[in-house]
């Protein structure tokens, strides 16, 4: 008659060859003859984590760790606890966990983990730096810590971090990215820059523009930065609507390079750009041209401006006092429909594109309290997604400017009647500094790079001022301070 062991092992062997089913049933007997088995609790747990049955496997596995508390079975409870996204289960193990298995990199590294993803960016932090000190050539590893020294400005330290990557993974994209991204961050534009040519948004446009003009658009005819005094280049937008504002900085120094400069641009610029000559752009395109009637020499990615360019040290900030004009008589045409007050007026926004991240989003109930401050009078500039949202401002006097706004050439008029713009990092506040309006961005926890780690100043744009989250998600601690700042500047005007 065979054993409990004979059994276990022929489970294990079913288990190895992927026989999922005859493992079960092998584990399922031997717990017949021994139900205080652990290991076979345990190697149950595994078999269900593998079948994606993730409450059976956790099950069984607490089941072996309260019969046995062994590392490895601690090692399949936090995956399966992982895969169910139960950060707070795991860290109620993090205690015992830190006593008795303090030198088991795969417990220290899935505690990190789940730190990070409830935003304990500082627990998380000193559990990879002690995991990696276990096992330096995990590359997750160094990675995630250098996205949370990152997170917690400690940028310097993330550059190191990525270099660790660098050397474990040579060559890839993923870490030359976020790699730019940190250097940009600490304003060392002349590595970032080259490192920021892997970005997916940059070959994504490229192989979208290859797509519309097959015959035309080559890799042989990227622009690497040579003499074009006498062909036309071709830029193209590849991001958001902030992003090709921001990078249009750049335009008039690449016209400089060239004989004719074509732009590629999102129907919504279209007649703000048409309407800035300054910036060199000969002609500008906002809707699809067939490939018949459209010439270029060369073609370039917006973004990819500055590296081409060459643009070293603080060469990046170009024309950071304002680069774009408006149309007067769309001001006075806004100015006699909605600002013909006088009260301080005070542009607000508090959403942009979700698709990447919701953090930079502000809750529309944060600005009630800056509407009660008197002799102002506040107006929505939120359009496209979020829009709804108004309706909650409407009630506090809020005047819904978004409605009316049919492209940026509308949005930049109304603008140009604002005192003050107050937003979310959005297109918006990219609109507001290229113009040199006033304007405050109202910033999460987690800043994007182009702000940089000393938020005292804005090196893109004079005008612009930034104000941080001091906490994951405390939006009250910040409207308070905007809101003294806001009653400090009234009070001595």
């Amino acid at each position: 008659m065979p054993t409990t062991e004979d059994i276990i092992k022929i489970g294990f062997s079913f288990h190895q060859e992927g026989k999922l089913e005859e493992a079960e049933n092998a584990y399922s007997e031997a717990l017949k003859l021994d139900n205080g088995n652990a290991e076979v609790y345990n190697l149950l747990g595994v078999l269900k984590l593998q079948k994606g049955e993730t409450d059976e496997a956790i099950k069984y596995v607490q089941n072996a760790i309260e019969k046995s508390p062994q590392a490895y079975f601690y090692e399949t409870l936090l995956q399966a606890l992982i895969r169910k996204e139960n950060y707070y289960e795991i860290i109620k193990y993090e205690e015992y966990i830190l006593k008795n298995f303090s030198d088991n990199f795969s417990l220290l590294f899935n505690l990190a983990m789940a730190n990070k993803n409830l935003k304990n960016n500082k627990k998380a932090i000193a559990l990879y730096e002690k995991a990696l000190n276990i096992n330096p050539s995990s590359y997750q590893g160094w990675f995630n810590l250098a996205h949370l020294y990152s997170v917690e400005a400690q940028t310097k330290n993330a550059v190191s971090a990525l270099k660790i990557c660098q050397k474990l993974r040579p060559n890839d994209d993923d870490t030359e990215y976020f790699l730019a991204l940190a250097l940009m961050r600490i304003k060392d534009y002349n590595k970032g820059l080259k490192h920021f040519e892997t970005r997916l948004c940059r070959e994504t446009a490229i192989a979208l523009q290859n797509k519309t003009y097959p015959n035309k658009l080559t890799l042989k005819n990227l622009w690497k930065g040579e003499n074009i005094k006498n062909k036309t280049l071709f830029v193209y937008y590849e991001a958001g609507f902030g992003d090709a504002i921001m990078f249009a900085r750049y335009l008039p120094l690449a016209k400089k390079k060239c004989k004719k400069l074509v732009l590629m641009i999102q129907k919504p610029l279209g007649n703000l750009f048409r309407q800035n000559p300054q910036l060199g752009v000969d002609e500008v395109i906002d809707q699809f041209v067939p490939e018949t009637s459209i010439n270029f020499d060369v073609h370039l990615p917006m973004l990819s401006l500055p590296y081409t360019l060459g643009l070293k040290g603080n060469k990046v900030f170009a024309y950071s006092d304002g680069y774009l004009t408006v149309n007067e008589n769309k001001v006075e045409d806004f100015k006699q429909k909605y600002f013909d007050n006088e009260n301080i007026k005070i542009g607000i926004k508090w959403q942009g594109n979700t698709y990447y991240d919701t953090d930079r989003v502000i809750p529309t109930e944060a600005f009630i309290p800056l509407t009660k401050i008197e002799n102002t009078k506040f107006y929505s500039f939120q359009t496209y997604e979020g829009s709804s949202e108004v309706e909650t401002l409407l009630k506090e006097g809020v005047t819904d400017i978004g409605k009316e706004l049919k492209d940026f050439s509308d949005t930049a008029a109304a603008i140009c009647n604002m005192d003050l713009i107050i937003c979310n990092d959005t297109s918006l506040a990219h609109l507001a500094g290229a113009m040199n309006v006033p304007c405050w961005i109202l910033l999460p926890y987690e800043v994007n790079w182009r702000w940089h780690t000393d938020l005292s100043v804005c090196d893109w744009y004079d005008s612009v001022r930034l104000f941080r989250q001091s906490l994951q998600g405390d939006w009250d601690s910040l409207f308070k301070k905007v809101k003294s700042e806001i009653e400090e500047i009234l009070s001595n005007s």
